[in-house]
């Protein structure tokens, strides 16, 4: 401020006359000093209409400062009663109701009463003049120079203060007015303000003024000195953060895409996409509010970013719409598998109560069968046929918890299960999600995953299945499960109560053929490059793959051989041999070499002692051979062949069961104390177990024993008891395959699986006799033949059937050749 303007101030002062009564401004959060100008933004009634009031007269008014700035509607009490005497110089009414005035600070004065009159404050004030001293002294003037000192001091530290003011500061040296000036622009708390502005000695208010701008300079040193400590402690990654943030600054300037705030943009209408559930809905929005709120470049920034990925990715409103075509599926079903007509039927039933009911919640079926049967290929097929998604997860071998619901987010490097990243995969909530090898899993000290697994295939619990990642509830009743194993006993009993099992057995050979010509020849001759023009395989040359090249349930190793053939033929068509390969029985070794399988030399007659059993193994049926011997001993038993601790035991029942019944075969008690019996089962290398071979023991043992030949095209099974009962067995459809393979069309088999006949293919029945035995004593009259009437006895010694009487004949014989023997040596004697 000039000097003429200092002038003309002090004459204003002069000329304007200061009434007794004023109207009352209450005014918040600030102090306002003589010859102070600044804007005041008013609201509230009384205020507005003491504004109105004093510009009605003489556009004076007293301001007064709030003691407790959150009292909306002040009364006298909560007013200081010193205050300054400001003249409006401008009013300015805003749209929202409120007024705007400019107000400069005249001088100071003391409300002597407050009352309230026409809804406005008014008072009766009293005017505190300045006593201004008579004549500058050296005191004065020192601390006139120490507070201007004080003043630029704050400045070089930091401090803002308006270079206008610094100029009028420099040339003010009236004490009091220096010290309204400087205290009215170094930001002072009210309180602290309104203790200077009572001062009423000049010179004691400069001192006061003083006092605050030490306090203030030392506040700034220890902040600056805090500042350059904390600025040099700044890492790279921190200049890293404010280069950016300049540089997102300049893109906003120059108009380019603030990425930050479009991935929240993003985020947001991906969220709104994706049709969570509320819980859901909740759960992200509360995250992508932590995002906005956090640095970009932070570690758990990242976390909740890919956090928030997964759960606006995953399908939680998307899904597939069923193919309800029945005669559709069926086309399907059939174009993709052989046989098969129980599965077939099943997943006909599930989209025929889908048409009837949509929302039938999916079920849960468990392949079991050997390998290479088409259990997973059947789970695409029905996949197909549903026209649903298809995802597949192998349980094999996996010991963690985790892989099924999920790491917690608290773990570096977290992800939810592979039961939510493979519905993620498909891209709908309603899969058919295929849990392959569910016989093999396996537990440690991580977790059991089989009992991770209950939550996730039981239709009761899986509509609310929380993954430990994503920690909000996912619904899988949408979701078609389908399991597979090669056996059911390795699976955990709680596991495989919640599933539909149902088996898948071997194929037949007549079944294989039909799989090789109408899926497996068409697939390798596409992957091979060969048509039906340069190649020809014979059903001929299919059967001899199969019985001699494969030994299988399924028909793996059979798509390979198919295979190892179209690469020969491809490789001579390559090298110019152009032709029509055609493939028979009597040229197949020519491609694939000499058979790796001979099969079983059939028992060309009936024997003694030979019985013919039937087994069930992973890879299928197959047919075993049970001999039994007697010879000279102590009646011990011997059991060779790689034989398992229960078809031991099948051994020794079938000996007792024999011994018991003694008397009824005609069989001498003594011989049990005088022969010993020898058991064997060939392919000794071969470990073989399971208790089914019992009858078949049994009967080998009673025609070794009585001497009646077993009849060589009668196979049997079945489980024999002490009491000569026959047990029920399993895999019966297996066994009568491996029989009629062998050209046998006579099997004995339990009465009690007479149910399971139904199980074998029709075409299977059609040739062969199914004898239903109750008693080892039905076994024995129809696979035991008549004993051969032979004259000599010499003829029953080669046999090796001898009784105890036979025994004792052949010791007479002897007995008598000897003696003749010794008799003729006698006459002869004197001639010697």
């Amino acid at each position: 401020m000039s000097e003429s303007e200092k002038k003309d101030d002090k004459k204003d002062e002069k000329e304007i006359e200061i009434p007794g009564t004023l109207p009352v401004l209450p005014v918040r959060d600030i102090v306002v000093f003589p010859y102070m100008i600044l804007p005041l933004f008013v609201g509230r009634d009384k205020s507005i209409n003491s504004i109105d009031y004093s510009l009605n007269t003489n556009r004076m008014i007293m301001l007064l400062t709030q003691k407790d700035l959150n009292v909306e509607n002040p009364e006298r009490d909560d007013m200081y009663s010193i205050g300054t005497v400001g003249l409006i110089m401008r009013m300015l009414k805003l749209p929202d109701g409120r007024v705007k005035i400019l107000v400069q600070g005249l001088t100071k004065a003391r409300c002597v009463n407050i009352y309230e009159k026409d809804n406005i404050f008014v008072a009766d004030i009293e005017k505190i003049e300045d006593i201004k001293p008579a004549v500058i002294s050296l005191e004065i003037e020192a601390l006139i120079r120490t507070v201007k000192e004080q003043i630029d001091k704050t400045v070089s530290l930091g401090k803002t203060i308006l270079p206008d003011i610094m100029i009028v500061i420099e040339n003010l040296d009236d004490p009091g007015r220096l010290a309204d000036l400087v205290a009215s622009n170094i930001g002072l708390k009210t309180d602290q303000a309104q203790h200077v502005l009572e001062i009423g000695e000049p010179v004691d208010r400069l001192k006061k003024v003083s006092e605050v701008l030490n306090r203030e300079i030392e506040l700034l040193i220890v902040q600056q000195k805090i500042q350059t400590e904390a600025r040099g402690e700044i890492d790279k990654t921190q200049r890293e953060y404010f280069l950016r943030e300049q540089l997102k600054a300049i893109q906003k300037e120059l108009g380019d895409i603030d990425e930050r705030m479009e991935e929240i943009k993003e985020f947001r209408k991906k969220i709104e996409e994706a049709k969570m559930p509320e819980k859901v809905l909740k759960e992200a929005e509360k995250q992508l509010k932590r995002l906005e709120k956090m640095h970009p470049d932070s570690a758990e920034s990242a976390t909740v970013r890919t956090y928030l990925d997964w759960l606006v990715e995953l399908p939680w409103s998307n899904s597939t719409a069923d193919k309800l075509d029945i005669k559709l599926a069926k086309k399907v079903l059939n174009e993709d598998h052989y046989d098969l007509e129980k599965i077939k039927e099943r997943i006909l039933e599930y989209l025929s109560v889908r048409k009837l009911n949509p929302k039938m919640k999916g079920p849960i079926l468990c392949f079991i069968g050997p390998p290479g049967v088409g259990k997973t290929s059947l789970g695409k097929s029905i996949a197909r046929a549903l026209g649903r998604e298809f995802a597949r997860m192998s349980l094999g071998g996996v010991r963690d918890e985790a892989e099924i619901r999920g790491h917690r987010r608290t773990y570096v490097g977290a992800l939810p299960g592979r039961i939510i990243q493979g519905i993620k995969q498909a891209g709908t909530n309603n899969p058919v999600f295929m849990l392959d090898e569910v016989d093999k899993i396996g537990t440690d000290f991580r977790g059991d995953p089989s009992s991770a697994l209950l939550e996730v295939l039981d239709p009761e619990q899986n509509h609310q299945f929380v993954d430990h990642y994503l920690a909000v509830p996912f619904d899988l009743t949408k979701v078609m499960f389908i399991t597979t194993g090669n056996m059911a006993d390795t699976i955990p009993s709680p596991l495989r109560d919640r599933m539909e099992i149902m088996h898948l057995s071997g194929y037949t050979a007549e079944e294989k053929c039909g799989i090789g010509r109408n899926y497996l020849l068409k697939k390798q001759f596409a992957e091979h490059g060969l048509t039906e023009n340069m190649i020809k395989i014979h059903d001929s040359a299919l059967m001899l793959m199969i019985s001699q090249y494969t030994r299988e349930a399924g028909v793996r190793n059979l798509e390979r051989s198919i295979a190892n053939l179209c690469r020969k033929v491809a490789k001579s068509i390559a090298e110019g041999k152009e032709k029509k390969y055609v493939i028979t029985n009597k040229n197949v070794h020519k491609y694939l070499g000499t058979p790796k399988f001979l099969p079983e030399e059939e028992i060309k007659k009936d024997e003694v002692g030979v019985s013919t059993g039937l087994a069930w193994t992973e890879t299928g049926g197959d047919i075993i051979y049970v001999e039994a011997t007697t010879m000279k001993g102590k009646g011990n038993l011997t059991i060779t062949g790689q034989l398992g601790d229960v078809m031991k035991e099948s051994a020794q029942a079938a000996l007792s069961y024999v011994r018991s019944r003694a008397k009824e075969l005609n069989i001498d008690e003594d011989i049990f104390a005088k022969r010993d019996i020898h058991i064997h089962v060939p392919a000794g290398a071969i470990p073989k177990d399971g208790p089914s071979a019992g009858i078949t023991i049994t009967t080998a043992i009673a025609s070794a024993l009585t001497g009646a030949p077993v009849s060589k095209s009668i196979a049997m099974t079945g489980e024999v008891t002490l009491r000569g009962s026959v047990l029920p067995i399993g895999g019966l459809k297996e066994k009568a395959l491996a029989a009629k393979r062998m050209g046998i069309r006579t099997i004995i088999i339990p009465k009690r699986n007479e149910k399971d006949l139904e199980d074998i293919p029709k075409y299977v029945k059609k040739d062969m006799e199914f004898i239903l035995a109750d008693t080892m004593d039905n076994v024995l009259a129809k696979a035991l033949k008549p004993i051969p009437v032979i004259g000599k006895t010499a003829k029953n010694d080669k046999a090796n059937n001898k009784t105890g009487e036979n025994d004792k004949a052949k010791d007479k014989a002897k007995d008598k050749a000897k003696d003749k023997i010794k008799d003729k040596a006698d006459e002869n004697s004197p001639e010697l």
